[in-house]
């Protein structure tokens, strides 16, 4: 009675722990050794309707395989999916990842004219931000910027031998571009559309 007892415990162990935990020999890898079979052939003068794969097989890239994961058990006998990753410690929070993403972000461009009909380019956000991509737009342009300010958002561009300064004033989160003259007077208005549609055409954002 004792024996039979003690053979029942055993056998009801072994099935709570799963056969995961002793690393039974599933066959689930037997994959990796499967050859390669030639397609069916027909007799010679045999006439058939044309036969096609229900599932064609894929052509893999040896190197790919070489480097594919490996899903298996330490011991390399089953499959096993890897554990997921554990959570790092002081990690920024979503509040805090939002709040960067925000002081960061910017706007759509806007073509707009102020009171006296000076063509200029609004744009909400963050100032930084929106200089960064004024300048990688006029690069973009290959337009040849002659100058940059330490103390503010101006670049001096050069553009069919021709000086101008772009600016960028910011009042609050509303920011604006605009095109001036050398000697600080608003640019020819057709001038600084031009220039200004085209660095609205080639926003980044």
């Amino acid at each position: 009675m004792q024996l039979r007892f003690g053979f029942s415990f055993a056998l009801l162990t072994l099935s709570l722990a799963g056969c995961s935990h002793i690393a039974i020999n599933n066959g689930s890898l037997d994959y990796k050794d499967a050859s390669s079979l030639e397609p069916l052939k027909y007799p010679e003068g045999v006439v058939s309707r044309p036969a096609t794969p229900l599932y064609p097989a894929p052509v893999v890239d040896p190197l790919a395989i070489q480097h594919a994961p490996t899903f298996e058990n330490q011991r390399g006998n089953r499959f096993a999916m890897p554990r997921p990753d554990v959570k790092v410690e002081n990690a920024p929070s979503s509040d805090e990842t939002n709040a960067a993403q925000t002081s960061t972000s910017i706007g759509q461009p806007q073509l707009i004219t102020d009171g006296s009909g000076n063509p200029l380019i609004k744009v909400d956000g963050n100032s930084a931000t929106i200089w960064q991509y004024t300048l990688a737009t006029l690069t973009s342009l290959n337009h040849t910027i002659v100058g940059k300010s330490k103390n503010a958002n101006e670049a001096t561009v050069k553009i069919n031998n021709q000086i101008y300064v772009v600016k960028l004033t910011s009042v609050g989160a509303s920011n604006t571009l605009a095109v001036f003259n050398a000697d600080n007077s608003f640019a020819d208005k057709s001038k600084a559309t031009e220039l200004l549609t085209q660095i609205y055409q080639n926003w980044p954002a």
